[in-house]
């Protein structure tokens, strides 16, 4: 008689789950998302989650370091790649328009709807970390742009990027209330008319 040999573990393609895990933090933030419904969003029962990623938290950090650079990476290639300063806003803020309202994920910025009514003080402070770099970022290729003359030289560039990451923010929010592409590209644009004159 045959001895009934044990099959290893069904495995899953961890790209696909952790894809699944961003669309479920994305749509509903870190705070309203439990294990249960990530699970079933990936796939997978809690004891492979747990394996493959940790707990809830590893898992979200693990998301966001990747979301970072799929989905939300357009504002980082905005600063490096555009030639000018006014060039890089412009471009991260429209860009941002096309982004935010894309049908084939959740509207707006994961790392700030994620932030939502967020409980979790470690999560709440790296996420509030990370908007502050965005900023910060801002603000570098804002102080570039006066050193190379583009803006002038009694440019206040931390409420300038401030004031950029406020649009964005809000841009974001819009989205998920209902505003449409066009609409978003039309705040990017007023945005840009208060660009400081040369």
């Amino acid at each position: 008689m045959a001895t009934k040999q044990r099959g290893r573990p069904r495995s899953f393609d961890r790209e696909t789950a952790l894809e699944k895990a961003m669309q479920a933090f994305w749509e509903n933030g870190y705070e309203a998302t439990s294990v249960s419904d990530l699970t079933r969003e990936m796939g997978i029962g809690a004891p492979s989650l747990y394996a493959a990623f940790g707990d809830k938290r590893s898992l979200f950090e693990e998301v966001v370091r990747v979301y970072g650079i799929t989905h939300g990476a357009g504002p980082g290639r905005a600063l490096i790649e555009e030639p000018t300063a006014r060039g890089a806003v412009e471009r991260l803020l429209r860009e941002a328009a096309d982004e935010f309202t894309d049908p084939a994920h959740p509207h707006g910025c994961l790392v700030i709807h994620a932030a939502t009514n967020c409980t979790t003080p470690e999560v709440e402070q790296a996420l509030r970390e990370q908007r502050g770099a965005s900023l910060g970022a801002i603000e570098d290729r804002l102080r570039q742009g006066v050193a190379e003359g583009e803006l002038p030289g009694r440019t206040d560039t931390a409420a300038l990027a401030r004031f950029v990451g406020a649009v964005f923010q809000g841009m974001s929010q819009q989205s998920r209330d209902g505003a449409g592409r066009a609409e978003l590209e039309a705040v990017a644009a007023l945005a840009m008319a208060a660009w400081p004159a040369s």
